[in-house]
């Protein structure tokens, strides 16, 4: 396939202002989206009965689980690669884990919805919309930074190299940017050619470009928050909008993981494992919520509506007055 069939621009690894400081598009990225998503969550928090000051809270907390849980989880997938604590903390340097900056930040907000009274899915369901935004956003950092590629491909949307430092594991010179992988294997850039080798030389793959799984997670991100947004439109049960974004995103990134080029274990990388086991637990409580609420519904002749005091209560539709005299 002509490489006129995909996709390239430079990368752009640092954007160096007065002197020797210099600012990464890939941070940029990441913390407009989180904004993005805060505000988002400003006003979808007060709809659902979360007061704004609560909401400010817990976005700071977020934020301080964020960095923590992003950092943890990929130094765990990436132990051997460390050398000391020291450069355990280095997180400047770079290597974080988006599944993992979500768990922390949950996870540190826990105890906040317990203690002020909120119920999980009363927070996380507007929570989110704004995070599935917040997501999309931030990609486009890793795509100006050349981050997260994947496998050999020549299909329309591959990524060709046209010159810049791409993110690690590659090391770029004179046009050509390599990366050694898990296994020995070897993978190569240049401007029109991706190969990818094993040890022995023997050639695995090759195309005009790469897989820019970035780019395939902006996408699946943007489409998620589109279809939570209509669905908060219109009166839910609490925790649909939370598990659908819980099933979408896990499974995208199984799908999405199978064209990267990371570490493995038992077959599967790290976020793979963890989306899997969150996209089937979300699925399951879907599915058993359905099944339940049909049999409710057939042994009440059809009038059965569920209720708060049950714990199965509705969102209101959000409307402009409710949201007005929540905030």
């Amino acid at each position: 396939m002509s490489p006129l069939a995909a996709i390239g621009w430079p990368v752009l690894d640092r954007v160096h202002v007065l002197g020797r400081f210099a600012i990464s598009p890939h941070g940029v990225g990441i913390a407009l989206g989180f904004l993005f998503g805060a505000w988002i969550l400003s006003r979808e928090g007060p709809r659902r009965g979360v007061s704004l000051e609560h909401v400010n809270s817990m976005v700071f907390w977020a934020l301080v689980g964020a960095i923590v849980g992003a950092r943890f989880f990929y130094v765990l997938a990436h132990y051997s690669e460390f050398h000391g604590i020291g450069d355990m903390l280095a997180i400047w340097r770079g290597g974080i884990s988006l599944l993992g900056g979500i768990a922390g930040a949950v996870l540190v907000n826990v105890p906040i919805m317990r203690r002020h009274g909120y119920r999980f899915f009363q927070v996380m369901d507007g929570a989110v919309i704004g995070l599935a935004f917040g997501i999309a956003f931030g990609r486009i950092g890793d795509l100006i930074i050349g981050d997260h590629l994947g496998t050999p491909t020549s299909w329309p949307l591959a990524f060709v190299y046209k010159g810049g430092n791409l993110a690690a594991p590659y090391a770029c010179a004179a046009g050509i940017c390599r990366a050694t992988l898990q296994g020995g294997r070897e993978i190569v850039l240049t401007k029109g050619a991706a190969i990818l080798t094993a040890p022995n030389g023997d050639v695995l793959a090759r195309g005009v470009g790469v897989h820019q799984t970035a780019l395939y997670d902006m996408i699946s991100a943007t489409l998620l928050f589109l279809v939570l947004y209509w669905l908060s439109r219109s009166p839910r049960r609490l925790g649909v909008l939370t598990l659908t974004f819980g099933a979408w995103y896990g499974a995208g990134r199984v799908v999405e993981d199978f064209l990267r080029v990371d570490k493995r274990f038992f077959g599967l990388t790290g976020s793979q494992w963890t989306g899997l086991t969150v996209s089937i637990v979300c699925l399951v409580t879907l599915i058993a919520r359905a099944v339940r609420g049909r049999g409710a519904s057939a042994r009440g002749g059809g009038s059965h509506t569920p209720s708060r005091a049950r714990g199965n209560a509705l969102e209101a539709p959000p409307s402009d007055s409710t949201a007005s005299s929540q905030s």
